[in-house]
């Protein structure tokens, strides 16, 4: 297997172009999940409500 990462201490220029290069952005947080969660519950409450007026 090929390896395609080139160390960058290998000479000064590679070097000093790695110093110099801008940081990558930082991954960004995974989104919320309570309103899928809160969702979720809203649904079976209004089915649990839905089934209690059509059995009473």
């Amino acid at each position: 297997m090929s390896e395609n990462y080139t160390d960058p201490s290998g000479n000064t220029e590679q070097f000093r172009a790695f110093v110099h290069a801008p940081e990558g952005t930082a991954p960004e947080a995974a989104p919320s999940r309570l309103p899928l969660i809160v969702g979720a519950v809203v649904v079976v409450l209004l089915v649990a409500v839905v089934a209690w007026l059509a059995l009473g």
